[in-house]
């Protein structure tokens, strides 16, 4: 019994784990794109 509930903290740690990581990239991301979008704004009306 303590295996098993080693083995599921294990994967609850690991999937939050990725988790966050994969939010993070998406931020990340995301506000890339969003720079990349104002730099060509300013270039399209200036």
């Amino acid at each position: 019994m303590d295996t098993l509930k080693s083995i599921f903290k294990f994967m609850l740690a690991s999937t939050l784990v990725v988790g966050g990581l994969l939010i993070g990239g998406t931020i990340f991301a995301a506000k890339g794109i969003d720079t990349l979008g104002d730099k060509l704004r300013k270039k399209i009306h200036h």
